[in-house]
C-alpha cells in the first residue's frame, strides 16, 4: 500500500506556483518537504480545508489551488463536494488521502472504510475523479491529474503513518499567513 509522505513527495515534483492548501496530518507531512510561500495550512479547520480551497480557487482564478485533505477531514465537510461541483472551478485538485482513520484526533476509525470517495465526486458533479493505490501508477499519473481542468478530485488509499508531531506554533506561523497574504494580493 501506499504512504502519505511518498506520495507527497511525488506530488512536490510537479509543484510549481499552486498554492497547496492542507491542514492536520497532510499539512505536517506536506510542510516537512520543505518551505513555500503558497502553502496554505488552515487553521484548527477540521473539514474545512477543501472550502477554504474552493473560496481561493474562486477568488484567484488564475492561480492553480491544490487541496491535500486527509479522509477524516473529508467526511466532517462531505458537502463541499456538491459545492465545488456547482461553483465548478476549473484551477482546482481536491486530493483525499484515505488511511480509514481520523488520524489526527487518536486514530479512530473512519465509519465505513468502503466508501468510494472518487464515485462520491463523479457523481456530486467534478469534471474528472480518479483513484490510486498503487505508487508507480499514481507516479505515472500524477503530472497530468494536476494538470486537468477541474474540479479535480483523486483519491490516495495510504497505510496510517507513524505517529506525527504537531508542532502546531510552527505549523500555522502568523508569519507564513502573511507571506501567503502578500504573495496572492
Amino acid at each position: 500500500m501506499m504512504k502519505r509522505d511518498e506520495c507527497f513527495k511525488i506530488l512536490a515534483r510537479h509543484v510549481t506556483d499552486e498554492v497547496v492548501v492542507s491542514t492536520y496530518s497532510s499539512a505536517v507531512d506536506w510542510l516537512a518537504l520543505g518551505e513555500r510561500t503558497l502553502n496554505y495550512f488552515s487553521i484548527g479547520a477540521m473539514g474545512l480545508d477543501s472550502s477554504h480551497a474552493l473560496g481561493l480557487a474562486l477568488g484567484r482564478p488564475d492561480k492553480r489551488i491544490i487541496c491535500l485533505q486527509g479522509d477524516g477531514s473529508f467526511l466532517m465537510n462531505l458537502g463541499c463536494l456538491v459545492t465545488i461541483a456547482a461553483a465548478a472551478p476549473r484551477n482546482l485538485v481536491h486530493i483525499v488521502v484515505q488511511n480509514d482513520t481520523y488520524e489526527a484526533n487518536g486514530r479512530h476509525p473512519i465509519p465505513n472504510p468502503k466508501a468510494d470517495f472518487a464515485s462520491m465526486a463523479r457523481s456530486a458533479g467534478y469534471a474528472h475523479a480518479h483513484e490510486f493505490s498503487d505508487l508507480k501508477n499514481f507516479e505515472q499519473q500524477a503530472g497530468h491529474v494536476l494538470k486537468q481542468e477541474g474540479p479535480v478530485f483523486a483519491t490516495l488509499h495510504v497505510e496510517p503513518s507513524k505517529q506525527l508531531v504537531y508542532d502546531y506554533p510552527k505549523l500555522y506561523d502568523a508569519a507564513r499567513r502573511k507571506a501567503i497574504k502578500a504573495a496572492l494580493s
